[in-house]
């Protein structure tokens, strides 16, 4: 597997490990649906991330597919003691069963650090010594995601320490679009250097960043479409990006709606959610949580209960579909 060249850059080699099992998961893919779940263990599973894991689960039963469970753990300091195993019991409990060995992405920094290096020897990423305190100067209004300006674009390689810091790792995007299939969010369309920007593939601290990890990761496990919340949309083309520099085309993408409080606010871990704990305390068992969760998007009228394997049962993909444009704001 070779990355098409770009200017500056040189044919990407990868170890025939790494290229083997990279093809075999392209191949995986070809063969049938398969998407996954991937919670960070940071505290407990909130509605919202209860209800993503159902519809992802839902696509997968109804397509005859699997769905898989990932761990994305890589960020130490934020994973709480016992986050892992609750989010696994919640899954039980609810009879949201996954295919096949939990995946952790801890277990596969030695992969993450190999596709690093092939992407450097390769002039895909350049040293970057910005402060955060810099880039907060320059980040966008609003909340809005800040496209990194490109002030180390052009320096040296020097990718030693200097003042006693390493640098952070940035990923050269060429100008273009980053494109792909969108089933349920916006048109899958971002342009590289406007609304992307070089995104760090790795941080000063070593640690290895979000957008390489679950771009190899979606690669590897054979994931043939990406069921996550629409919130995750602007962080697409980054993914995709790195797929393209490992010469991989992406999985298609479904980014279905977030649950909302009555201000219309997006239901977090951070502000305390009401998860399956909350939820038990009401006096819901299973059925009810699941009535509760499918009645959220119209699947059930309102007070149903009834089991995961049930609601499957009674759904086929084009009412499933149907109720989700609904919840866009997209006429069926």
């Amino acid at each position: 597997m070779e990355a098409a060249e770009g200017a500056g850059t040189r044919p990407l080699r990868l170890p025939f490990h790494l290229r083997d099992s990279l093809a075999a998961g392209l191949e995986l893919r070809r063969h049938g649906y398969r998407t996954r779940f991937a919670p960070s263990p940071t505290g407990p599973l909130h509605r919202g991330n209860l209800r993503t894991a159902l519809l992802g689960w839902l696509e997968a039963r109804l397509r005859g597919g699997f769905w898989l469970l990932r761990i994305d753990d890589l960020d130490g300091p934020r994973n709480r003691p016992g986050a892992e195993a609750s989010i696994l019991d919640d899954l039980r409990w609810l009879g949201l069963h996954w295919d096949g060995p939990v995946a952790r992405q801890s277990d596969h920094r030695g992969v993450y650090a190999t596709v690093l290096s092939a992407l450097r020897q390769a002039g895909h990423l350049y040293p970057c010594r910005c402060s955060r305190r810099l880039l907060a100067d320059v980040s966008a209004p609003h909340g809005a995601l800040a496209v990194y300006p490109g002030y180390c674009r052009n320096g040296p390689p020097l990718w030693g320490p200097q003042a006693g810091r390493l640098p952070s790792w940035r990923l050269r995007l060429e100008p273009g679009g980053l494109r792909w299939q969108e089933r349920c969010g916006p048109a899958g369309c971002q342009d590289g250097p406007a609304d992307v920007g070089d995104v760090v593939l790795r941080r000063a601290d070593g640690v290895v960043a979000y957008h390489l990890a679950t771009a190899v990761d979606e690669l590897l496990m054979g994931i043939s479409e990406v069921v996550r919340g629409e919130d995750l949309w602007p962080s697409t083309g980054a993914q995709v990006a790195v797929m393209a520099a490992l010469g991989a085309d992406p999985p298609s993408y479904a980014h279905v709606p977030l649950w909302r409080d009555g201000q219309g606010e997006r239901l977090s871990k951070r502000e305390g959610a009401e998860g399956l704990a909350g939820l038990r305390h009401r006096g819901l068992d299973a059925p009810g949580v699941i009535g509760a969760l499918a009645a959220s998007l119209e699947l059930v009228p309102p007070g149903s209960r009834l089991s995961a394997r049930e609601l499957a049962d009674g759904l086929n993909l084009e009412r499933l579909e149907g109720c989700l444009r609904r919840s866009q704001g997209i006429n069926p």
